[in-house]
C-alpha cells in the first residue's frame, strides 16, 4: 500500500510517498533536467538507492556528530570538487541527522540546489524530513544554525523501519505521540502506513499555513523546549523523541499548573506515553535549573521563556511563563 501526501506550497509544493518500497520511485522523483545527483548517507545505513542517473557517494559519521559545520564544509567541499553545479542535485538517506544535514548543504551549496529526501528511520518520515527545516547544531544547542529549504520530495519507505533497533524506532514512538496532541487523535490504532501518512498529513498542513514558523508552525515543537534543553545538558544520552517523550510529559504539567488543562487531559497525556512505552520521567542525572536556564536558548525564545502548550483551544505558543511554575512542573516528572 503507497500513500501520497502532498505538501502544498504553491510553486513550491511537493509529494510525501509513504509505504513499503518506495524508496524504488526515486528515479521518478529526482528533479527534472540534474545531470548529477550527490547522495549523502551514512555506512551504517543498510538501505542503497539508485537514482537512474550519475551519482556520487557521500559518506558522513554517525550519529548526531555529523550535524556540525565542520561535516557540512567536508561535504561542500567534497561536491566542488566534483564540479557539481546548480544544475545538480541531492539525495540524503538516512534519517533525520541524515536529511537535516543534506537539505542543510542543498540550502547553502551554490546558494541553494535541489534535494530529495530518502527518510529511512520512523522520526524522519513523521518529521525531520516533511517541512523544510534544515540545520546543524553547535555546542551550545540543537539546531541553531540552519535555513528553509523545501525538498523536491521526500520518500518514506516502511520497509527500512523493520530493521531499526529498538530505541531507534522508540524515538521516532516519541514525535509520532506529538502528533496525538496536534489532532491526530487515536493514532495508536491505525496500521504503520496509515500513521505515517496521518502525521506527515498533519505536519503538511501546518506547513502550508505557516512555513516558516512565523506563527502556527510553532505547534510542532510540542515538547521540544526541554527535550532539547535535555539533548543540550546530557550529551544525547536519551534520543531525540525520547527526550520528546518527557517534554510532552513536562508540558502537561506546566499546562495543568496553568489551569490550561484538566487532570483528565493530563492523564491523556500519561495513557498515550505509556501505551506507547516511552519515558515520561527526567533523567536522574540532569540539573534542573541548570535545564531551565537552558530555556532561554531555545529558539522560541523571543520575548522570555516559551514554551509550547496544550490548552482548550489547542496546543499553542505561550510567552514568559514563571519560573517558579516550570520549576514546580518539573519536579513533578523528576
Amino acid at each position: 500500500m503507497t500513500l501520497t501526501v502532498q505538501v502544498e506550497l504553491e510553486d513550491r509544493g511537493y509529494p510525501v510517498h509513504i509505504g513499503p518500497g518506495v524508496r524504488e520511485l526515486l528515479p521518478e522523483v529526482i528533479p527534472e533536467g540534474a545531470k548529477r545527483v550527490a547522495v549523502i548517507t551514512q555506512e551504517e545505513i543498510p538501505w542503497g538507492v539508485d537514482p537512474g542517473i550519475e551519482h556520487e557517494l557521500i559518506n558522513v559519521p554517525d550519529g548526531e556528530e555529523a550535524k556540525s559545520l565542520s561535516v557540512v564544509e567536508h561535504i561542500c567541499r567534497q561536491m566542488a570538487e566534483a564540479g557539481f553545479t546548480r544544475a545538480d542535485a541531492i539525495v540524503g538517506v538516512g534519517g533525520g541527522v541524515v536529511t537535516d544535514l543534506a537539505g542543510f548543504v542543498a540550502a547553502v551549496y551554490h546558494r541553494g540546489i535541489r534535494f530529495v529526501s530518502v527518510s529511512t528511520t520512523l522520526l524522519g518520515q513523521v518529521d525531520a524530513a516533511i517541512g523544510g527545516k534544515t540545520g546543524v547544531n553547535l555546542p551550545e544547542g540543537k539546531n541553531l544554525v540552519g535555513a528553509f529549504w523545501q525538498p523536491s520530495a521526500v520518500l518514506c519507505d516502511t520497509d527500512t523501519l523493520k530493521t531499526l533497533p529498538i530505541r531507534e524506532f522508540q524515538s521516532g514512538v516519541g514525535e509520532v505521540a506529538k502528533y496525538h496532541f496536534l489532532g491526530g487523535g487515536q493514532l495508536d490504532a491505525l496500521e504503520i502506513e496509515e500513521r505515517v501518512a496521518a502525521c506527515v498529513q498533519i505536519k503538511a498542513d501546518v506547513v502550508a499555513a505557516d512555513e516558516r514558523e512565523g506563527d502556527r508552525r510553532a505547534i510542532l515543537n510540542y515538547g521540544h523546549t526541554l527535550a532539547h534543553a535535555i539533548e543540550t545538558a546530557g550529551e544525547y544520552e536519551l534520543r531525540h523523541g525520547e527526550a520528546v517523550a518527557v517534554g510532552i510529559a513536562y508540558a502537561g504539567e506546566v499546562a495543568l499548573r496553568l489551569g490550561r488543562i484538566d487532570e483528565a487531559r493530563m492523564a491523556e497525556h500519561r495513557r498515550v506515553l505509556s501505551a506507547y512505552d516511552l519515558p515520561h520521567r527526567l533523567p536522574p542525572n540532569l540539573d534542573p535549573n541548570e535545564l531551565l536556564d537552558l530555556f532561554s536558548r531555545d529558539k522560541k525564545a523571543i520575548d522570555g521563556v516559551t514554551l509550547v502548550l496544550d490548552g482548550d483551544d489547542g496546543v499553542e505558543t505561550v510567552v514568559g511563563v514563571d519560573r517558579a511554575v516550570l520549576a514546580d512542573a518539573m519536579e513533578a516528572i523528576r
